[in-house]
């Protein structure tokens, strides 16, 4: 099945942005991040759920908090730790209610990034001792995975660009950037990968790595694809087109019982064009 996040159409509002994907005839809507809290936010979702018969996903910013903040579940920074901890608690039980079968959100970081931070350079010296936030990351997670009993939760693999190493000297301040990454962290805890491909192709450059060897790996383990294409320097969210190296890959791959989400930043004539050769390659 292919799902749109609702993050494409840019609206402040989460049902302006739901409202649009259902207008122009998408079914299958991944609530993410990138619009604004508002009271009684969830009574529009479920309206517009009933309404238009949509089926959702949840992922990463989702709900939206009151006050904006970077998650990060492997943070040292206790107050950091909290709201990250409190906001995943709470999208268990909204997504549950909601119908969502499924939520993903980023793996951690080994450094806290405030909002007003994020594309600035940060020293090294700002890194955390890495085995002592994969123990917070991971000891948090199973407290999360507990409560979540009707609903399959997913880590996400992070985007490690050559800009970042050249930030922090060659040092790796993200989690889970590599299929050796998603072997590690799978030893350690028991969970879903949801495999970003355009953070891996990004991430494999950087680390000199096989991009086709890595993805077919990443893909055998994975039933939830985010999917966009880039240049394998910048994430950036481009839509497909019908010769992308990636398009023929996942021709090659068995997409039985695997979800994908679109997350195309184009504008909604990409977004379509995106999802019709999406289609042609999976469905």
């Amino acid at each position: 099945m292919i799902y749109i996040t609702y993050a494409c159409v840019k609206n402040k509002k989460i049902k302006d942005a739901v409202h649009e994907l259902a207008e122009n005839g998408f079914k299958n809507i991944e609530l993410s991040g990138g619009t604004e809290y508002y009271e009684n936010f969830e009574s529009d979702l479920l309206n517009l759920k009933k309404k238009y018969n949509l089926n959702y996903l949840c992922h990463n910013y989702f709900p939206p908090p009151k006050t904006p903040f970077v998650l990060n579940l492997a943070s040292l920074n206790d107050e950091t730790f909290e709201m990250s901890f409190n906001h995943l608690q709470k999208v268990i039980r909204l997504s549950e209610e909601l119908g969502a079968a499924k939520f993903g959100f980023h793996a951690g970081f080994f450094i806290d990034i405030k909002l007003n931070e994020i594309g600035k350079k940060l020293s090294k010296d700002n890194l955390f001792d890495e085995k002592k936030a994969v123990k917070r990351f991971c000891n948090a997670f199973e407290i999360i995975k507990k409560d979540a009993k009707n609903l399959s939760l997913f880590i996400e693999n992070n985007v490690f660009s050559k800009s970042n190493a050249i930030t922090y000297d060659g040092e790796k301040p993200f989690m889970m950037t590599s299929f050796s990454d998603y072997k590690s962290l799978k030893k350690k805890i028991d969970f879903n990968l949801l495999l970003d491909v355009a953070h891996l192709k990004v991430s494999v450059k950087t680390m000199g790595l096989n991009w086709e060897d890595e993805f077919k790996n990443m893909m055998s383990v994975s039933s939830y694809i985010h999917v966009s294409d880039n240049d394998g320097f910048h994430d950036l969210n481009n839509e497909l087109c019908k010769k992308s190296d990636l398009l023929s890959m996942l021709k090659e791959i068995n997409t039985t019982d695997k979800d994908f989400t679109l997350e195309i930043y184009d504008g909604i004539e990409a977004i379509k064009k995106s999802h019709t050769v999406l289609s042609e390659a999976v469905l």
